[in-house]
């Protein structure tokens, strides 16, 4: 009986799912497709911390894993919360893909850009404090859309979204160093069941081990953190080379820590440092959108 593997409808979902199947099939496992919509999907108006992160594009699809309507699900693992409900593994994460932010534009110094992302709106005005970033969400071709129609100078995209649509965009890459990502950018993981028959299998056909332990080293810098998604943070492991930051969100002050991370733990202390040093940036964060949204 062929695997079922769940997905959004998206354009940049169903390529990474297709890209799962393929390597499934190349080592032999069958596999049908199903599309399953989310909140996150349906929702584009408000930006993602309105309506619940970027975990509102991952619980849909844990729900039909739950309820037996698949037998794993693939994401851009950035999307997938701390927190996950028990009966659901990370079965496998794939070799990760670019982890930078990529600037499409026709202009050499864009002033009005086009993100939702409280990070790369903090890191946008670090670096040009007189730019304005303007809201923007949807999915890959809505953003490039709003660009050709000339709503914006620029926007913000993963660099790995477009390499996987096999886009061709005027632009630039973003220094990782300087535009640290967010935590697991540029990777596609596998989700399923907690059987551990289905586990291992996605894990042999599928699974990275430096990208794997790279991005955990990601995950519990984050866990420590805390700040949820109104926070600008950004984190990034590469080869055991960590480095992470936490902005204010107008982009004129952060705190910034990097070194060298030999496992899980190591990870979590640097964390519980970072938190520590940054205390004041996150509770800013969050008391700011607090107030704006009339909490």
């Amino acid at each position: 009986m062929p695997l079922v593997i769940g997905t959004r409808g998206s354009a940049l979902a169903l390529a990474q799912a297709e890209r799962v199947r393929r390597l499934l099939k190349s080592a032999g496992i069958e596999t049908d497709l199903k599309v399953i919509a989310t909140a996150g999907d349906e929702v584009t108006g408000v930006p993602l911390h309105e309506i619940g992160g970027q975990g509102v594009f991952v619980r849909a699809l844990d729900d039909a894993i739950l309820k037996n309507e698949c037998d794993c699900a693939v994401h851009s693992m950035k999307d997938i919360p701390a927190v996950r409900p028990h009966g659901v593994s990370m079965a496998a994460v794939l070799a990760r893909d670019s982890p930078s932010d990529f600037l499409a534009t026709h202009a050499e110094a864009p002033k009005v850009i086009g993100s939702s992302s409280t990070r790369r709106r903090a890191q946008l005005l670090r670096h040009d404090p007189d730019c304005s970033v303007q809201s923007l969400r949807g999915n890959v071709d809505t953003r490039l859309r709003r660009l050709s129609e000339g709503r914006f100078d620029a926007i913000v995209l993963a660099e790995a979204g477009l390499e996987r649509l096999n886009l061709r965009v005027e632009g630039r890459r973003l220094d990782p160093r300087e535009f640290v990502p967010s935590t697991n950018q540029g990777t596609i993981a596998v989700v399923s069941r907690d059987d551990p028959r289905i586990v291992s299998l996605l894990a042999q056909a599928l699974d990275d081990p430096t990208s794997r332990r790279d991005t955990l080293v990601e995950r519990a810098v984050m866990e420590e953190l805390g700040g949820g998604c109104f926070t600008p943070i950004g984190c990034w492991c590469a080869d055991g080379h960590l480095v992470s930051e936490v902005l204010s969100l107008d982009g004129d002050r952060w705190v910034r820590k990097e070194a060298e991370i030999g496992g899980i733990d190591e990870a979590r202390t640097f964390g519980r440092a970072l938190r520590k040093e940054a205390a004041g940036l996150i509770r800013e964060a969050f008391e700011r959108l607090r107030l704006r949204d009339g909490g």
